[in-house]
């Protein structure tokens, strides 16, 4: 009778082992995952960033162009 209690707890033992180690294995799949969304995020918001600041560059280039065409359009209406 102890022997098959034995046998059953030694299962039990070895099934959470086993499961244990899936977890672990889980774990550690699931750490690589987020580093490597940790890193395209990081990406993302540097190219962002970049796109804003060209944007910002270009709108004042637009701002420039804005203001020679007044200008011109302005030595128009004198002439």
């Amino acid at each position: 009778m102890s022997f098959e209690v034995f046998e059953k707890l030694e299962a039990k033992v070895q099934q959470a082992v086993d499961t244990i180690t899936l977890l672990q294995m889980e774990i550690e799949e699931l750490k690589e995952k987020n580093n490597t969304l940790t890193q395209e995020v990081q990406q993302a918001q540097g190219s962002a960033e970049e796109a804003a600041r060209e944007n910002e560059r270009l709108k004042e280039q637009q701002n420039g162009w804005q203001d020679r065409l007044q200008a011109l359009l302005g030595k128009m209406d004198e002439v």
